[in-house]
């Protein structure tokens, strides 16, 4: 195997974001990379500077409504693929044939949309990118589990102690442990890897 073909299979899978707006860019950047850490994202600022790229090795495509609407044809022979972005919130007035996501709602709410799509779309996983090796072996012990569970949950180390009927620094010892087996760096990111793996519904989140 050739260094380029090995460097071909450890490569993460990438999403599109194809939006004019650069503020509305970073700030979905931002999150996709959060609630998604095994995709890569790559932003543009025009259909045109996106058409310039391998389009097609794209996963997503996160696309602002109007760029979607100017170029349908190209979405719409894509539309499992795409994610329209708009700020209506009435499924009755969004592109139909398409997936949204509106992104005029609060952090926490756009965050929470995002693993919905993810969820229902590839539920536990299915025809998702597999994931970087050390999350496919599922590592966690059964504790470690249960204590995941809890953390993306929104419990804090307290309340997860008393409900286990175990030790703070147990508790904070799982939690570091976690992490580190996981490779995972923050809560988003364990919040991700529960759904993903079937632990948690995002509904219960």
């Amino acid at each position: 195997m050739s260094a380029a073909q090995a460097k071909a299979m450890v490569a993460k899978p990438r999403v599109a974001i194809i939006d004019p707006n650069t503020l509305a860019i970073i700030g979905l950047r931002q999150i996709l990379q959060q609630v998604m850490p095994i995709m890569e994202v790559d932003v543009y600022g025009s259909f045109e500077e996106f058409e310039l790229s391998d389009t097609d090795r794209y996963f997503h495509y996160f696309a602002a409504v109007n760029i979607v609407l100017a170029h349908r044809v190209f979405f719409l022979d894509r539309c499992q693929k795409t994610i329209v972005l708009t700020v209506a919130k009435d499924s009755n007035v969004q592109l139909t044939g398409f997936h949204s996501l509106c992104v005029h709602v609060p952090e926490e709410q756009l965050v929470k949309s995002v693993l919905m799509l993810e969820q229902r779309a590839h539920a536990h996983g299915r025809n998702l990118p597999e994931m970087p090796r050390v999350q496919q072996a599922n590592p966690l012990t059964s504790r470690e589990v249960e204590v995941l569970v809890l953390i993306v949950r929104g419990y804090i180390n307290k309340e997860i102690a008393d409900r286990l009927n175990i030790g703070l620094t147990t508790v904070i010892s799982h939690r570091k442990n976690i992490m580190e087996k996981l490779g995972l760096k923050s809560v988003s990111a364990l919040t991700i890897y529960a759904v993903m793996n079937g632990y948690v519904d995002v509904d219960k989140i």
